[in-house]
């Protein structure tokens, strides 16, 4: 039985705790058993942590870890469930594959927040390559979070192609800005109010208050580890280079903090009026604050590039310049989701017209798999309930997976742009292929703001 997003409040410390608690899917494993294979989770306190932290860093093809940033990264891990697979044929002492999970909030179009199982840390040693351990795990997780009555999960990738066989697709795309201060120009207003530079450590508590209260406009957003801002500020003593960063605070004309930059410059030691700015984190709570930290890093001395990654593909800063030529944007796939609950999923957010669609959606793992009858009024809001075997409906019928249905969940994908792909098919109640049912259905999925995500997770 889906539980309807009216019952649903946000997660607490219960819940989090009990779900990392939760023992490990049983029938991933029963089948890594059959492979000689021990799946277990790892508690952050234990003696496995290590071994456990140093297969993730091998994973990612980074150093080993040192004593330093083990107790660093032991003191901020605790948010998460640690699974590892072990081979006990193994010499060394530690997992051949690894996994993370912790559970957060996701924000969907209309300013709601769904529970999510946000997923990471998902490494297979090349040793045990191809035995079924990266899907077991992921399995694992998925059917950890439904029984957990948890409606969504979301990872963010660095090999993309890997999780579109468990349902997952890309549903918010990040952008990367190069941006060549001269030529840009600023034209953006000049808000009042003024900026001042500020401490790692004031950054640092600035921050999560600010995120919370920003999140909530931008479907995509999550609601951000403690750990994670200490990586944005340079405040983990275990990570690298963190003298490099420079922090500072937009306030407005009454006074009160409404936007953080942190940034690190790069000297050029050929010519010293061509420097590079790279902005780790920008937070804007108000249109004043985003104008006001854009234009003081496009306008430092000496500079000659600003470097900016996971910004939103509709950014206003590409009108606040005089010179749209003057940044050079790459856009990637970057937040990918997987519907677990579609009644739950659907009911949460909100959409961009009224309309009735039958969903019949398909799933390979057997999870979201059904019929599903939409129903979305004027005000954009929803009511689902999954139909009868041959139950009829007058209504278009659209046919897609779950990856699909998740990559238009945030209204990052517009559905006759799937369709075009291939990838879903929308005929009308006559069972024929119908321009406007796919320009309704199409409407009825869609939203107005392009999703963004601005973290690695």
């Amino acid at each position: 039985m889906s539980t309807s997003v009216s019952t649903y409040g946000r997660i607490g410390e219960t819940e989090r705790a009990a779900f990392r608690a939760g023992p490990v899917d049983e029938e991933s494993a029963a089948r890594l058993a059959t492979n000689g294979l021990d799946y277990r989770r790892i508690a952050v306190d234990s003696d496995e942590y290590v071994g456990w932290l140093q297969s993730v860093a091998r994973g990612f093809q980074d150093g080993e870890r040192t004593a330093e940033q083990i107790s660093a990264s032991r003191e901020r891990s605790g948010y998460r469930r640690l699974t590892g697979v072990f081979d006990p044929e193994s010499p060394m002492d530690a997992p051949v594959a690894t996994i993370a999970s912790w559970l957060g909030e996701l924000t969907v179009p209309g300013e709601a927040m769904i529970p999510s199982c946000a997923i990471s840390a998902v490494t297979v040693a090349p040793t045990h390559r191809r035995k079924g351990v990266a899907r077991a795990m992921l399995e694992g997780e998925l059917r950890a979070a439904q029984a957990a009555g948890i409606p969504m999960a979301m990872l963010t990738v660095s090999e993309s192609p890997l999780y579109g066989r468990y349902g997952f697709a890309p549903a918010a795309a990040g952008a990367s800005w190069t941006i060549e201060t001269k030529r840009a120009g600023w034209i953006g207003p000049q808000p009042a109010g003024r900026i001042d530079f500020i401490g790692r450590e004031r950054v640092r508590e600035l921050m999560p208050a600010l995120h919370e209260r920003v999140r909530h406009r931008h479907p995509g957003e999550i609601d951000v580890p403690g750990s994670h801002w200490d990586g944005f500020a340079g405040t983990n003593p275990a990570a690298e280079k963190t003298a490099e960063k420079r922090a500072v605070q937009y306030s407005d004309a009454a006074g009160e903090v409404r936007g953080v930059a942190v940034y690190a410059v790069r000297e050029n030691h050929d010519d010293f009026t061509k420097a590079t700015v790279s902005v780790h984190y920008l937070l804007a709570e108000t249109d004043d604050a985003y104008a006001a930290l854009w234009r003081f890093l496009l306008e430092l001395d000496l500079v000659a590039e600003v470097h900016a990654g996971e910004l939103s593909v509709d950014e206003p800063l590409l009108w606040m310049i005089a010179d749209q030529r003057a940044a050079k944007v790459s856009v990637r796939d970057h937040q990918y989701l997987r519907i677990i609950d579609v009644v739950a999923a659907l009911e949460t957010r909100r959409y961009g017209g009224s309309g009735t669609l039958v969903l019949d959606v398909s799933d390979s793992l057997g999870i979201a798999a059904g019929r599903y009858l939409l129903e979305v009024d004027e005000r954009g809001a929803a009511r689902v309930r999954i139909l009868s075997d041959g139950e009829a409906i007058d209504a278009p019928t659209v046919a897609l997976g779950v990856a699909e249905l998740s990559a238009t969940y945030l209204g990052g994908v517009a559905l006759a742009t799937l369709a075009a792909a291939g990838r879903v098919t929308v005929t009308d109640a006559s069972a024929e292929a119908s321009a406007d049912a796919l320009a309704k259905a199409t409407r009825v999925l869609g939203w107005h703001t392009a999703p963004r995500l601005s973290i690695w997770y």
